[in-house]
């Protein structure tokens, strides 16, 4: 790894990173990663020739493999570019060894034809120069091309970037001088910056006992992270030093320390003493020839590498306490043979629960080589750190951590290398929920906490394949996202929650079943926090249909005291023989889920309950919308109707209107009493364009028809037994809801202000019986003449182009427009009427 420094003629200093290409430094690169919104530019170098020796000619898919790599590197590390900063990485391509390859072959047009591809494909997440520069270092022309693009498109990006303190001007000069001051040192520890601070930079000064010692500290950490984003020093919070030489740093020291060669030493599965990595340190980097070799330790002790490495969470020593305590270097383990896997325990009263974590977009992002090995020792600083640290143990392989801490077995497990995925797998003879609070609250902030700009979906493993501990490549499609069962959850009516079950598809290889198929209960997926969390969303839902319908909240159940998962633990008295103790601790347990199972369905009661009061009151309001007989012509009409836009071969029912609308359909529902439902091959009415007239007679009563028809939807009515049957069944035209915000933009929000408001602005205050008469009035009679202009107006042409008829109950009188299956169906229970 090196760095060269220049300035050009206009004084601009420009630094290049080379941060080499070995896959021994992947694992450092992330560290070297410079900050988000610094000005930065990243030129991808490519040989068109195969290392070594430069001889052999890469095809063209061996190119995209490697621009692949670096493009989803970048992306992975850079945090999304918010609305107020919207400034994408600058990524240039370089192809080297131009000088050695046919211009003419066949290879290079695919080339040229594979990066297009993928400067389209990373459009958006990376600004990419649309030409790709070929070098020959041979050639001075070849190269000043180059050279002047990085000039002009570093002017480029300095105009961009936010403007750097001017403080860190003056410091840079301070540090320059102090190292002059001190022979040339590389390398100052944070005390001496404190001092530099505290002497000649008069704002970073604590000036008397009563200033705020912690405010300045805090200011002066921000000005060190901001030399750190513009490649001034290298400075980690965690590390102590601030490198002011950043070539000595990357040139000599990590360099050095990424090649060395521990295995041939005493490193036992990644552990070493520290001793000897102390040995292997100063034998490494220092020549036993005088003037031969690195100056690294005319700067820093050998101890003082050691630490950096812990700091860096590089490696972490195996017991903290002791100062000779081996140290384990992640990057040095070898991968595993293949080992049989199993649980330590193995009894039928475990729980086995399972988290997928995978990349939102791993096509462009994944983990990077560096996340998994600072993981582990994270993780292993993190537990061992804590209050729980004795009864806890801690191993590791290549791509594997696995932690045993108050009886819950955790594996997590890196699903290879360049993953774009990582899966928690635990099994534990406690509650699924304190095992998967174990997880929330430890495993995976960990994990979000050094992807950088990598963000993860949760997803939850079967857990026959978490018990059997089954091989990845046959979890892949036996997972089921965390939202979504949430939403099936929230789909369905509450006397169905509690035992709602997801089905899980088999699994087979060559013929062999590997998985056959199965279920579980929703209830033995999620977690007690995650149950009420729907529960609660499906309170939150109902409450707002109570508004809407206007159902007094009162008499409705209270919401039952929530679990604290510690409540029933008793301890047991020493005295009890083993055996008794046994039998004694699963009477307790059996006592907890009996618990837990009353409370939960004691919640799901109150909830279905409440819900059963607003069903009967939703049930109410339909029903005096589709009997309400406006007197207008006798019911020549029908009641129920609603607008669809089609778009793409599909049909997507339309929420709201506002002027100048084009392309709707009108469409009538049968109304045949308590089987209201979509006319299969309807041909409906086209409304060429909505006008304001339309707007003002439509927009109330459809406001409040599809609010209702909304709600009852969003909570799964049309599921419920004996009630769903008066919500029309819109399955089909609701799985994409139209609302003209989203199609037509602020623009067409405010269209709306000019006719909309005046008919749905205050419609809620003081409303009465006569207001909601007259707006169903005005849109019926809207209907009736727009039917009229389309020449649709006898039974006849109704039939042909809604596919209803118009019938009369035998035992209510009551008029409706019913389809023909109901018509032949139910021919006892009505008479038609022709029109």
């Amino acid at each position: 790894m090196r760095i060269k420094t220049f300035k050009d003629e206009e004084d601009t200093k420009i630094s290049i990173w080379n941060l080499a290409g070995q896959h021994e430094f992947y694992s450092l690169h992330d560290l070297m990663f410079p900050g988000h919104g610094s000005a930065s530019l990243f030129l991808i170098a490519s040989s068109l020739f195969r290392k070594p020796n430069n001889r052999e000619p890469k095809n063209p898919e061996e190119i995209e493999e490697d621009l692949n790599y670096w493009l989803r590197f970048i992306v992975s590390n850079s945090k999304r570019a918010s609305s107020q900063q919207f400034i994408l990485p600058n990524v240039t391509v370089v192809l080297t060894h131009f000088d050695k390859i046919n211009q003419s072959s066949r290879n290079l047009q695919n080339t040229v034809d594979l990066i297009q591809k993928l400067r389209d494909k990373f459009k958006g997440f990376v600004e990419f120069y649309p030409t790709v520069f070929t070098v020959d270092a041979r050639s001075s022309a070849s190269v000043s091309k180059l050279t002047n693009h990085v000039r002009q498109t570093s002017k480029t990006i300095l105009q961009r970037v936010p403007r750097v303190y001017e403080l860190c001007y003056d410091l840079i000069q301070t540090l320059s001088q102090w190292r002059s001051d001190n022979y040339n040192k590389p390398a100052m520890r944070w005390r001496e910056f404190d001092e530099i601070c505290q002497v000649k930079i008069p704002c970073l000064r604590v000036r008397s006992r009563l200033d705020n010692r912690e405010k300045v500290e805090m200011r002066r950490r921000a000005i060190a992270n901001c030399l750190h984003h513009i490649g001034e020093i290298i400075y980690f919070d965690e590390l102590g030093f601030l490198i002011l030489d950043c070539e000595w740093f990357c040139g000599e020291v990590v360099a050095q320390l990424l090649r060395l060669d521990v295995r041939k030493q005493s490193a036992n599965n990644g552990f070493i003493s520290r001793k000897e990595l102390e040995k292997i340190l100063k034998g490494n980097l220092q020549s036993q020839i005088p003037g031969v070799g690195s100056k690294v330790f005319e700067n820093l002790e050998v101890n003082d590498l050691v630490k950096m490495m812990l700091k860096l969470e590089l490696c972490y020593e195996q017991d903290p306490t002791d100062s000779n305590s081996p140290l384990l270097i992640p990057s040095i383990i070898e991968e595993g043979r293949g080992r049989p896997q199993r649980w330590q325990i193995s009894s039928p009263e475990c729980v086995y629960a399972g988290r997928h974590l995978e990349c939102d977009d791993s096509g462009h992002m994944f983990l990077t080589p560096g996340f998994f090995p600072r993981l582990q020792v994270h993780l292993h600083n993190k537990i061992m750190g804590s209050n729980n640290q004795h009864a806890a143990t801690y191993t590791l392989e290549k791509y594997l951590i696995s932690i045993t801490i108050n009886g819950v077995h955790i594996r997590v497990e890196l699903g290879g290398q360049l993953a774009h995925y990582i899966d928690i797998l635990a099994c534990s003879t406690k509650t699924l929920t304190d095992t998967l609070r174990l997880i929330q609250q430890l495993i995976v902030p960990s994990i979000h906490s050094l992807c950088q700009g990598v963000t993860l979906s949760e997803s939850i493993l079967r857990p026959e394949c978490v018990r059997n501990l089954t091989p990845p490549r046959f979890r892949k499609t036996q997972l089921v996202p965390l939202q979504q069962l949430k939403h099936a959850l929230l789909s369905v009516p509450a006397d169905a929650m509690y035992d709602y079950q997801h089905t899980w598809a088999p699994v087979s290889e060559s013929g062999r079943q590997v998985l056959g198929p199965g279920f579980d209960y929703a209830r033995d997926l999620l977690s007690d926090d995650d149950f009420r969390e729907v529960l609660h969303r499906r309170y939150h839902d109902l409450y707002h249909l109570a508004v809407e319908l206007q159902v007094s909240p009162e008499n409705n159940p209270d919401e039952p005291d929530r679990l604290t998962g510690d409540e029933f633990g008793t301890a047991v008295d020493p005295s009890i023989g083993g055996i008794a103790k046994g039998v004694e601790t699963v009477l307790q347990r059996l006592k907890i889920i009996e618990q837990e199972i009353r409370d939960l369905k004691q919640e799901i009661q109150g909830l279905r309950y409440y819900e059963h009061r607003l069903l009967v009151e939703l049930h109410r309001k339909v029903n005096y919308l589709v009997n309400y007989n406006v007197q207008i012509e006798e019911r020549k009409v029908p009641n129920l109707f609603y607008f669809v836009r089609t778009e793409n071969y599909s049909r997507k029912l339309v929420t709201n209107i506002i002027s100048g609308m084009t392309a709707l359909r009108l469409h009538m529902l049968c109304e045949f009493r308590r089987e209201i439902h979509v006319v299969e091959d309807q041909i409906g009415c086209e409304l060429m364009q909505v006008d304001n007239m339309a707007v003002k007679s439509l927009v109330p009563h459809m406001k409040k028809f599809m609010k209702l028809l909304t709600f009852a939807l969003k909570i799964g009515v049309h599921l419920a037994s004996g009630m769903g049957e008066m919500i029309p069944d819109l399955s089909r035209e609701v799985a994409h809801l139209v609302d003209s915000s989203a199609i037509y933009g602020a623009a067409g929000a405010a269209a709306i202000g000019a006719v909309g408001a005046a008919a749905v602005g205050n419609r809620n205050r003081g409303r009465s019986l006569g207001d909601d008469i007259q707006e169903q009035r005005t849109a019926q009679q809207w209907v009736v003449d727009f039917l009229r202009e389309q020449r649709c107006y006898s039974g006849k042409e109704i039939a042909e182009k809604f596919g209803l008829w118009r019938v009369r109950y035998r035992d209510s009188g009551q008029i409706a427009w019913i389809c023909r299956r109901h018509l032949i169906v139910r021919a006892n229970e009505i008479a038609e009427i022709p029109v």
